[in-house]
């Protein structure tokens, strides 16, 4: 009997046990590195659904554990940011509340209808793309000290689509449990 090894799954894997390291390096001021890490991090996120594609090793657990690992790795990215004062508190209720509804929703529509498989919508995809970018971004600026402006447009706007993908994915439920 063969171990079946599934290499996307141990390279999302490997990006959850990144988190602690990402989170310690900010915290001891080590913010190169910490960008380092997060870089790795979001490598590895392309790489295991790339391999997973073309190898043909799609799992049921990939499709939990690698939108898992994403909010996992941006919601510690955004709480110790504001921990540490460089992103503003409004904007991390509002990410972390999105999350936490979602993971409510999801719990109450898996125990009505036995059932779970939500497709991620395109204003999903953007919001996550818009919380990526504000992180890194703000990670940058750290290590590098310069200021921009467009960091608080930016952040307007990732709480917009925030609450308006928030917003669909309840409609989205309701509709689904009816």
């Amino acid at each position: 009997m063969g171990l079946d090894v599934n290499l996307p799954n141990y390279i999302t894997l490997f990006r959850v046990i990144l988190i602690p390291f990402f989170i310690n390096l900010m915290i001891y001021g080590y913010y190169r590195e910490a960008l380092l890490v997060f870089v790795v991090a979001g490598v590895t996120d392309a790489l295991d659904g790339m391999i997973a594609r073309l190898s043909g090793k799609k799992t049921e657990l990939g499709a939990f554990l690698d939108p898992m690992a994403d909010k996992l790795l941006i919601l510690s990215a955004f709480v110790t940011l504001v921990f540490l004062g460089k992103l503003p508190v409004w904007l991390v209720i509002i990410v972390v509340s999105r999350d936490a509804i979602l993971a409510m929703g999801s719990l109450i529509i898996y125990v009505m209808t036995h059932t779970l498989k939500i497709q991620p919508s395109l204003i999903g995809k953007l919001t996550t793309l818009m919380q990526l970018v504000v992180v890194t971004l703000s990670l940058v600026l750290m290590n590098y000290g310069t200021e921009m402006g467009i960091m608080t447009v930016l952040q307007w706007a990732t709480a917009g689509v925030t609450i308006a993908s928030g917003t669909q994915y309840v409609l989205r439920g309701i509709k689904m449990v009816g």
